[in-house]
């Protein structure tokens, strides 16, 4: 145990519910997820029934089985069912979204420096196919939420700023943002808001609705058992019939949300298992295994930084007066200077740390310095925390 923190109770049976390779320490969930078997074996009946009859299973009420799933997972999350579509990724949704703005010269799209990568870049592709500009935000690692809503207030430009893209978990940094607070406050200056809602559906609650951003996207694929390619887009009700798809398909004419979902031959039976996904999670116990996760993570967390020398006040923390960030599941430890000094280099890394201790972490580099990422899902246990915790310094010492 490390500095008394005592790691919580295995769920039983939980580690039996994934095939993930037991050679391996899978401390990365947050990155691609885990499919439970159950929900895999769901997905290749359905497999099987597409390739037993593909001109049936694509023209006889598949639009339909995308409807009521579509229907389930909205209900799940506390979107507007007929106000949201399924769409791969999040990271889809921001291109989507980001061509529907129609940008030009002069206007501007407003980040934080804790956005994910791709979907920065999927703004900056657009921002010079269109002569808009990008523009980041600072925000210091653990900052309170009001300093986090001063901070975009500031940096707002009404009639300029178009679009304002905010993390609910932010990938890198693993930190929980306002974003309830942040959208009126938004609204106010006349910018619409994207929530970048990856890391949020299955690991924390939430009411999709309530938020009321102009675009909300989450991944159901990393922490609510979907299988890949399984995310829900929510929109506001003056965005549905403007938004336009990437790619035009047969339901082109029909509106909102059919032109977005139907892409011709795409394979849909990642979205069709998805509800499957939800009732693996349900079965556990959707309470106990955030709560289950959240302690283990603070555990990995403690134990990793007490090998590494960290004091305990420099680990950036869930905030005590924010219940929802006590649910996260993913946490950093700040890495030794040297270890790395680059992105590339964090990514080598994590590439060595894989190779040499059989262990899946994420390396972010972030703020200049070298960052772990652990996660905890119900396959792991404390004793994967003291393993990396016993082998890790040995290994930074070598690279560094």
């Amino acid at each position: 145990m490390s500095g008394g923190l005592v790691p919580p109770e295995p769920l039983p049976g939980a580690r039996m519910l994934f095939s993930l390779d037991p050679a391996v320490t899978h401390l990365n969930h947050g990155a691609f997820g885990a499919v439970p078997v159950s929900v895999q074996r769901v997905q290749q009946r359905l497999r099987d029934e597409m390739e037993a009859d593909p001109q049936r299973f694509f023209t006889q009420g598949l639009l339909d089985r995308i409807g009521h799933t579509r229907r389930h997972l909205a209900a799940f999350l506390g979107a507007d069912p007929e106000g949201a579509a399924l769409v791969d990724n999040v990271t889809v949704a921001a291109a989507t979204v980001l061509q529907t703005l129609r940008l030009g010269s002069g206007d501007e799209v407003l980040l934080t420096d804790h956005g994910y990568g791709a979907v920065a870049l999927s703004v900056e592709r657009e921002c010079r196919r269109t002569g808009a500009t990008v523009r980041v935000v600072a925000v210091p690692l653990g900052a309170p939420a009001k300093e986090v809503v001063e901070r975009l207030r500031a940096a707002l430009r009404p009639g300029r700023t178009r679009l304002l893209v905010v993390d609910q978990v932010t990938s890198p940094t693993a930190q929980v943002f306002p974003v309830a607070e942040m959208v009126p406050v938004a609204r106010d200056a006349g910018v619409p808001v994207l929530v970048d809602a990856a890391h949020v559906p299955g690991m924390l609650a939430v009411e999709v609705d309530r938020i009321g951003a102009d675009f909300w996207v989450g991944n159901l694929h990393k922490w609510a058992f979907a299988p890949r390619g399984t995310a829900l887009l929510a929109v506001a009700p003056r965005w549905r019939e403007r938004l336009e798809p990437l790619g035009v398909s047969w339901e082109q004419e029909s509106g909102f949300p059919s032109r977005v979902e139907w892409q011709g031959t795409r394979d849909y039976t990642a979205w069709l298992a998805a509800p499957a996904g939800l009732y693996a999670l349900r079965s556990l116990g959707l309470d106990r295994v955030r709560a289950h996760n959240a302690a283990l993570v603070g555990y990995g967390q403690r134990t990793i930084a007490d090998a590494l020398g960290v004091p305990q006040q420099r680990l950036p923390v869930p905030d005590p007066h924010r219940p929802e960030s006590a649910q996260l599941a993913m946490r950093l430890v700040p890495l030794p200077a040297g270890v790395a000094d680059s992105a590339v280099a964090a990514a080598a890394l994590r590439r060595r740390i894989a190779d040499e201790l059989a262990t899946e972490v994420s390396v972010a580099w972030w703020s200049d310095r070298a960052w772990l990422r652990v996660c905890a899902q119900v396959y792991n246990r404390a004793a994967d925390y003291d393993r990396l915790a016993e082998l890790l310094p040995a290994l930074l010492h070598r690279a560094g």
